[in-house]
């Protein structure tokens, strides 16, 4: 709307408190002009643009509020004029209506109308405007005053404040939704093709839009932080240049600030805290925010498509920003708090699986239909491959437990669009019987932590034996060969946005978590890190060198693994957070990638090796199989498709499984790898060789022989400073050679 007059010529009527029209100015009431509010469709939900009856341009609105006793739409114009318009039509529990004139760009929100009763769980509220769940866009932020808040905030009996209703108006305070054109433009979508990456060949880099580009020096200033700057041609060059084919993106649903953080002068940087599911965040838009950031995210993910990486989004369906009962009524909490949340037996209280004060009700459908509906938009609509789910087990919550067989899993698995896209559930929640990690079912790949916590304690020397390695390195068969499930159901990572970097992971063994205000309380103890003989930065070159070897252990070992690898945007250039393992709150250098780290020649030869790794990793599929490895001779000499090797050149038996050891062997056969492929032709590859040693002294490793190898060809070798090329040396089978102390061989197989 471009006035004040075009605004009344659309508004509706209310019925107020007494009974008769009126509309509401800056707080002040008056006399609405009374235009009709069309009926309207019940679906879809939220603000929908389009032609009405008579070829009448404007905007259906509909909104589920279950147990509500009126829905008033409030619109808003560019001097944050509210109109109220109510909602008379009533069906399935859907508050709907048509107004006439309301054009792409207007923004609104809704107040609902019911009982306050807490003890019972309803918090029904008018005086608190409330985001359309469904909005495709949100304008402003949230401050979160006083007035924000349902119940009087500070009310002198903290223990009873939720009970007692604040009348205060918020619509001052809170963010508005944005009416946007649902379709995107034909042309907009005829250039894109998405990748289509397999599971197998996948290598998954987690990324922060904002960090990510916030000091690029090649991305132009107006554009850091931005979807537009993720966009950029600078930014793509690195992800190719690094090889890696799909980034998952930290949430970019709208989020909130908790008060907390606002109150100490921070903000809520990894965005965890999502209070809009079909609006990208707002603040990460270069071009407005007034529907603008739809139509910039579309082109970032265009972009990234045409470069073929695919486009993962860590989604947070499991709670809301609204928080607990002592929380702020932003949108669904003022909508239909029963019906949107689990509650407890003492229905004031909320059921909080999540650590985050609240837990939507899954079960409910019609709760559901707002997961699902935000991801087949998202899907459909925004162009998304994939989602990253944060606290899948309490989306896979029946009434209580965690249940495989849950509404949301079920719906999940038939569902035509949702089927087809890349599934990662991280496996747990914070609530009884919440760990799940191995049990999702075989749509599904999983973040595996398991291999995170064996891999850092082998390379830090913490593990008793090799028998949980042997597993991680080969796909975790023991969690993952059940049901149809494959090598790929694992998601192999060793460090991720939550805890430390892999820098600070050789840096640091405890945490430095400070600068987040809360007495360094915050954050995980249990790191298995190992700062190698130095706490944080230091200028012993013997200290600083082990680390550089570390890092590149490391990344050996895990983009060496069977499964799909997971980098965090940085760790290849060596980023730093000081020693903060929980920096969700820090929007400033210590979250921000440090590009100018690629002028240093250390932190530049581990770019080089990491892609050098992730190039090997396209180039060999029996580095990234698609079946699990039978261990078990396919042909008359005797070879496996995966065999272990002691440093004696040794088949492992069972006593060396179980005896303390630092050194493995990994033999991967080239020949024995299971499928076909797009032509039907058995799939050949080389064979390899991975020592590794994690030992403090160096060890002599007997190279198998005969029917294994007559020579070997050193590809990778951690212990050398420079990366660039491989070593390219070849040793005979049977030779005992030194494996030099904390290093990764990979060996290339001559004659096996």
């Amino acid at each position: 709307m471009s006035s004040a007059a075009e605004q009344e010529a659309v508004a509706g009527t209310v019925a107020a408190e007494e009974g008769r029209p009126a509309a509401v100015v800056n707080g002040a009431r008056r006399k609405a002009p009374g235009v009709p509010v069309w009926p309207g469709a019940p679906m879809p939900l939220g603000a929908r643009f389009r032609v009405g009856p008579d070829g009448v341009a404007g905007t259906n609105f509909a909104l589920w509020a279950g147990g509500a006793e009126a829905v008033e739409l409030c619109l808003f114009d560019e001097q944050g004029k509210e109109t109220r318009a109510k909602l008379t039509e009533l069906t399935h529990e859907i508050w709907h209506g048509f107004v006439p004139g309301v054009m792409p760009g207007q923004r609104y929100g809704y107040r609902v109308h019911g009982r306050w009763d807490p003890w019972t769980g309803a918090r029904w509220n008018p005086a608190k405007l409330l985001l359309d769940p469904y909005a495709r866009a949100v304008d402003g932020d949230f401050s979160l005053p006083p007035e924000v808040y349902g119940h009087v905030r500070d009310w002198p009996q903290q223990h009873v404040a939720d009970t007692v209703r604040d009348d205060r108006d918020s619509a001052p305070y809170v963010p508005k939704g944005v009416v946007v054109h649902d379709d995107a433009p034909d042309d907009e979508w005829m250039e894109d093709r998405r990748p289509k990456t397999p599971w197998a060949d996948s290598v998954i880099y987690e990324v922060h839009v904002r960090g990510f580009t916030k000091l690029h020096p090649g991305i132009p200033e107006e554009l850091r932080g931005t979807y537009a700057g993720l966009a950029h041609p600078a930014a793509i060059e690195h992800l190719v240049r690094l090889g890696v084919t799909a980034v998952e993106l930290l949430p970019v649903h709208q989020f909130a600030h908790e008060d907390h953080l606002l109150r100490k002068g921070l903000r809520n940087y990894w965005g965890y805290n999502s209070i809009g599911y079909f609006a990208p965040h707002a603040a990460y838009a270069a071009s407005g925010t007034t529907g603008q950031q739809v139509g910039e995210f579309r082109r970032m993910v265009r972009a990234l498509h045409a470069a073929g990486i695919e486009v993962i989004l860590d989604v947070v369906y499991n709670h809301t920003a609204e928080a607990g009962e002592l929380g702020p009524t932003l949108s669904l909490k003022g909508i239909d708090n029963r019906g949107y949340y689990r509650l407890q037996s003492d229905a004031r209280r909320y059921a909080d699986y999540t650590g985050c004060g609240n837990t939507l009700h899954v079960v409910q459908p019609h709760v559901l239909r707002l997961i699902t509906d935000s991801l087949r938009y998202w899907v459909t609509e925004m162009g998304v491959d994939g989602f990253r789910f944060d606290l899948a087990a309490a989306l896979a919550r029946s009434m209580h437990d965690v249940d495989m067989l849950s509404p949301f899993l079920a719906v999940i698995a038939q569902d035509p669009v949702l089927r087809r896209v890349k599934l990662i559930a991280e496996p747990w929640d914070v609530g009884s019987g919440g760990y799940q990690v191995g049990a999702f079912p075989p749509l599904w790949t999983e973040w595996n932590d398991r291999y995170r916590n064996a891999v850092r304690d082998y390379w830090r020397g913490a593990l008793p034996d090799v028998r949980d390695l042997g597993y991680r390195l080969s796909g975790s068969s023991d969690l993952y060969a059940w049901g149809g499930r494959r090598p790929y159901a694992s998601v192999n990572f060793v460090t991720a946005h939550d805890g430390f970097t892999l820098r600070d992971l050789v840096s640091y063994e405890r945490k430095h978590n400070e600068a987040n205000g809360e007495g360094n309380r915050d954050g995980s103890n249990d790191n298995r890190s190992w700062n190698c003989g130095a706490e944080g930065e230091t200028d012993d070159e013997r200290v600083r060198a082990l680390r550089r070897r570390q890092l590149r252990n490391l990344l050996t070992t895990l983009l060496l693994s069977t499964g799909v690898p997971m980098l965090v945007a940085g760790d290849e250039l060596g980023r730093t957070q000081r020693g903060n393992n929980n920096a969700y709150c820090q929007d400033n250098e210590i979250s921000w990638l440090d590009w100018g780290l690629l002028e240093d020649p250390g932190w530049k030869a581990l770019f080089d090796l990491t892609s050098r790794l992730i190039e090997l990793r396209h180039r060999h599929p029996v580095l990234r199989r698609r079946a699990f490895f039978s261990g078990r001779a396919h042909s008359a000499d005797g070879l496996r498709d995966l065999a272990w090797f002691t440093a004696r050149g040794t088949e492992m038996t069972e006593r060396d499984w179980y005896a303390p050891a630092a050194t493995l062997g990994m033999y991967l056969s080239g020949r024995d790898i299971p499928g076909r492929d797009e032509r039907g032709a058995p799939i050949l590859d080389d064979s390899f060789l991975a020592v590794l040693h994690a030992g403090h002294r160096p060890v002599s490793f007997v190279l198998p022989g005969p029917p294994w190898a007559e020579r070997y060809e050193v590809v990778v070798d951690t212990s050398r400073e420079e990366q660039g090329e491989a070593p390219g040396v070849v040793h005979r089978a049977g030779e005992a050679i030194t494996v030099p102390a904390r290093a990764v061989l990979l060996l290339k197989v001559e004659g096996g």
